[in-house]
């Protein structure tokens, strides 16, 4: 027993601590160290289990006088964990019967609950990102049944009160505890918490009230979006259950590249190839935008790699309408094949400007 903590040291609590103190570190420490929180975390398995065992013995005054007079060399402790005798099978049954289980109680448990999230995706053109456009999609989801009216019950029939818990879907369950005896309250295990028992199922949904639908929805996608970005709309998702609200739709938009443009946020790049004399002595050119084709001004002497802005040519931003500028990158091409007369022009060229020349010693 020498590599076992002291109890009091496990719960953190004073040796002169009182039951609330001690109830209060217990409650504290189980709810940290729960397997369900820890999942796959043997050393928090591990603390669980110890800070039982000590809550167990120091919640119980006789075994509490024992555990200070002889520590845990007292052979009447009981079992290996501390728990003989009391009526439970393990650290669960504890937590159950003094939390009413690990994340609430079970009435919190069979509250009306949303709808899941329904998740779908939609390939858009660049235009259509740059302008906004409507879109459809179809999507599968459950609805209620047009021949029960969601009810779940054969037409002509109606669903009946649950006689076990009077058609509040809850039952009132007496345990024994450590502190005595408590009434738990838990799901009918009747009408799995509906209230209402159905004798005679629909046969358009077997009994479900709900059926599986391709519905068409339109989806408004605003000017400016972008590759990966996702729109929710509120209430397009499952239904709830209990009365609770439907899930959402969530939409994840996907852009085609273009072949011309690249973005990088509100900016579109462009890259416009200009020949060797349209660069040197300068050249009005037509632009491709996504406005369609204008009219631009190169100058003399552009290099190949220079870049020029557009303002207001850009992808407008999501959060202000703005639009972003178009960049320009100038792409000088270089004659691969010249004719015999280019080639002349071209020598001249080069011997006015002194290229070619022998060098002088």
């Amino acid at each position: 027993m020498a590599d076992k903590r002291d109890y009091y040291e496990v719960l953190g609590v004073p040796k002169e601590a009182g039951q609330d103190q001690i109830k209060k570190a217990y409650r504290r420490l189980a709810k940290q160290f729960h397997p369900d929180v820890n999942q796959d975390d043997s050393k928090a398995e591990h603390k669980f289990k110890e800070i039982s065992e000590a809550y167990e013995v120091l919640s119980d005054d006789n075994k509490r006088a024992r555990y200070d007079q002889f520590g845990h060399n007292n052979p009447g402790m009981g079992g290996q964990n501390g728990f003989s005798g009391f009526g439970f099978s393990g650290v669960e049954d504890i937590f159950e019967s003094f939390f009413g289980g690990f994340g609430g109680s079970s009435s919190r448990r069979n509250r009306a609950r949303k709808g899941a999230d329904i998740r779908e995706h939609l390939t858009i053109e660049f235009e259509e990102a740059a302008f906004g456009v409507e879109k459809s999609v179809n999507v599968l989801r459950n609805e209620h049944c047009s021949m029960c009216e969601g009810s779940g019950a054969k037409p002509g029939t109606k669903p009946e009160q649950c006689g076990k818990c009077h058609g509040t879907g809850r039952i009132r369950v007496k345990q024994s505890t450590l502190f005595g005896q408590f009434v738990n309250e838990q799901t009918c295990d009747a009408c799995r918490g509906t209230g209402k028992i159905i004798k005679e199922h629909c046969t358009n949904c077997r009994g479900s009230g709900r059926v599986r639908k391709t519905h068409k929805i339109d989806i408004n996608i605003p000017a400016g979006i972008d590759n990966g970005h996702t729109i929710s709309l509120r209430g397009e998702g499952e239904p709830g259950t209990l009365g609770g609200p439907a899930g959402d739709l969530l939409v994840t938009i996907r852009v085609k590249s273009h072949k011309l443009f690249i973005r990088n946020g509100t900016n579109i790049l462009l890259r416009v190839t200009v020949s060797f004399t349209q660069a040197a002595l300068g050249a009005e050119i037509l632009i491709s935008t996504i406005d369609g084709k204008v009219k631009y001004k190169i100058h003399e002497g552009t290099q190949s790699g220079d870049k020029f802005r557009m303002r207001g040519k850009g992808m407008p931003s999501l959060r202000t309408g703005h639009r972003g500028d178009q960049i320009i990158e100038v792409i000088v091409e270089i004659p691969k094949k010249l004719n015999r007369k280019q080639k002349a022009a071209l020598k001249e060229y080069a011997a006015l400007m002194g290229e070619g020349q022998k060098t002088r010693k």
